[in-house]
């Protein structure tokens, strides 16, 4: 990560809010359903849902629990993705994280390890939380790795927990805890 006074921005990515022109992005994002097991979600979102969502992004993350922030590419200055805190908890001081790289062609290039450790830094130093965790499919190599190089610990394992198609897939239970 560079040396920089926003504390949202690294080399290669930066971090910021959600904007309205984000609507496009996230319409297409949040409709994949390629990427609906592994964000939990079962039915397509309306723009209208979507714009709602935007109009209450400026809400501060201790009212709504959640911040969803855009990972813009620094090269082409265009959003690729998203990084979240989400069940936000600030009496014990712990969030849950989920990260979104869209395109797969901007995969595995050290754009959500970059957004990643900007996350782990701004959760930590900004926010003082405690902990951070997420729940990645036991079959999911690619997001295992990128947690465990970050220091997540799998703490816990959800045998036959998400039903995809006719088959259960295990989940693990991955922790972060600052020292």
């Amino acid at each position: 990560m560079k040396d920089t006074n926003n504390i949202l921005e690294g080399t290669k990515v930066t971090l910021r809010a959600l904007e309205p022109s984000d609507i496009n992005y996230l319409y297409e994002w949040e409709n994949d359903s390629d990427s609906w097991f592994v964000s939990n979600t079962l039915t397509p979102y309306s723009k209208y849902i979507l714009q709602k969502y935007i109009e209450n992004s400026h809400l501060d993350i201790y009212q709504t629990r959640q911040l969803r922030l855009m990972i813009i590419c620094k090269e082409t200055n265009l959003p690729i993705g998203t990084i979240d805190l989400f069940d936000f908890d600030p009496f014990h001081n712990r969030a849950g994280v989920g990260i979104l790289i869209a395109k797969k062609e901007m995969q595995q290039k050290g754009f959500a390890s970059e957004a990643m450790e900007i996350l782990i830094n701004y959760s930590f130093n900004h926010l003082n939380l405690h902990q951070l965790y997420c729940n990645i499919t036991t079959n999911n190599t690619k997001s295992i790795s990128l947690f465990k190089k970050y220091n997540f610990k799998i703490s816990g394992e959800k045998k036959q927990w998400l039903k995809y198609g006719e088959t259960w897939v295990d989940e693990y239970f991955l922790q972060l805890i600052h020292a």
